[in-house]
């Protein structure tokens, strides 16, 4: 069956942007002769961002996924082990460590965000705990400080899954250079886009020499190749984790203007609340809150309806003005995978956020009108309720 066009007027929930320069890098990239990962654009891609961050070492990976993959394998995450994950996550940040024969220890939510509530998380340790894996929800951090000083106290490592953090800090600090690893998403959703992409950071220099290894199939061909080695030889597990030069070149551009691209999402993010603001005062809705000693990026902009029935109505309406928004994590400690491993805790914090949490568009060639029919079609539902 063909699909139906969609309507002239049809805002989608995200739109995939060329900021200028994406398609000659390409044409270089081609012309290099190198499509096949580690060429030039890749190294550009990585060299900026251990200089710009100061990250020890910095692997383009094919997606946030299998950034997420390799951390799993480069901790020697083994069955029986235990990974503490928030429920309020893409399935992605547990089923690397699932992969792996991990049993996931899912964390509720904090009351007033979906970041995981820090102040629940020592209950969940255990002598099998291995990792946790906070999640920076929007590009919002999670309270890393406290987070660390319990990880350091129980020798655990952390794993940043960072995949919607590009370009934000707590207390001037980027996310993803606070744990041992963190991992990033360049997905065509994100503030800086490949179409699929991620990159590992590893802030543990001691874990770097092994995560080149794992990133290149298990071979030291990277080492081989900077005359570092006198053999290429399998002296590790791995797997094919290079992205596409031709991804990596579409990235580097974006990378250049990523200035650009990120005082587009804070006009957009700020209009949003500017607007949306006298609503929440009234109690029809309410927004999520600026976490202390943040600087976001900006990623998203979400609204918390009162109930699940509610955010429904809403999602279907906003379609029927063209308009597509959507919800977002259903929480995994209930999903058809995982529920019947689940120890039962109730987290009703996430379930909240699950069943209520809205997302409107917010992507970079967002124009003002589009934006002004999308908060004037949010005011006439809860107007006409």
């Amino acid at each position: 069956m063909i699909p139906s066009p969609l309507p002239p007027d049809f805002i989608p929930f995200n739109r995939p942007h060329l900021v200028g320069p994406e398609l000659e890098y390409i044409r270089q990239a081609v012309a290099a002769g190198k499509l096949s990962g580690n060429g030039m654009f890749t190294q550009r891609c990585q060299q900026f961002f251990e200089q710009q961050y100061g990250i020890p070492k910095v692997l383009l990976t094919t997606s946030g996924t299998d950034a997420l993959e390799m951390a799993a394998l480069l901790l020697n995450i083994r069955p029986g082990d235990e990974v503490i994950v928030p429920s309020y996550t893409f399935t992605s940040t547990a089923n690397a460590f699932v992969l792996r024969g991990a049993r996931i220890v899912f964390a509720d939510s904090r009351p007033d965000h979906p970041n995981l509530d820090v102040t629940r998380l020592e209950a969940l340790i255990t002598p099998r705990t291995r990792a946790i894996v906070p999640v920076h929800y929007g590009g919002q951090p999670c309270d890393m400080t406290a987070l660390l000083a319990l990880a350091r106290q129980h020798n655990v490592w952390v794993v940043e899954d960072a995949a919607q953090a590009i370009e934000a800090r707590l207390q001037n600090r980027p996310l993803g250079t606070l744990g041992h690893l963190a991992a990033f998403s360049f997905h065509e959703t994100k503030n800086l886009s490949a179409g699929e992409g991620g990159m590992l950071a590893v802030n543990d220099p001691e874990l770097a020499a092994r995560a080149e290894i794992i990133w290149e199939k298990g071979t030291n061909r990277a080492a081989f190749a900077r005359g570092e080695a006198a053999r290429y030889e399998w002296v590790d597990v791995g797997s094919s984790f290079l992205p596409s030069e031709l991804n990596a070149a579409y990235l580097w551009a974006q990378v250049e203007a990523r200035g650009i691209i990120q005082r587009q999402r804070q006009r957009l993010w700020e209009t949003y609340a500017a607007a949306l603001a006298p609503l929440a005062a009234t109690g029809a809705i309410s927004l999520l809150p600026t976490l202390p000693d943040s600087q976001p990026n900006w990623h998203l902009f979400a609204l918390l309806c009162t109930s699940e029935t509610e955010r429904d109505a809403l999602l279907a309406y906003l379609r029927q003005q063209h308009i597509l928004a959507v919800f977002h994590y259903l929480p995994l400690h209930c999903s058809p995978y995982y529920a019947a491993r689940h120890d039962g805790r109730p987290l009703p914090h996430a379930d909240r956020f699950g069943w209520t949490l809205l997302r409107l568009p917010l992507y970079h060639d967002l124009q003002p009108e589009q934006q002004h029919r999308v908060i004037e079609a949010v005011r006439t539902f809860y107007e006409t309720r």
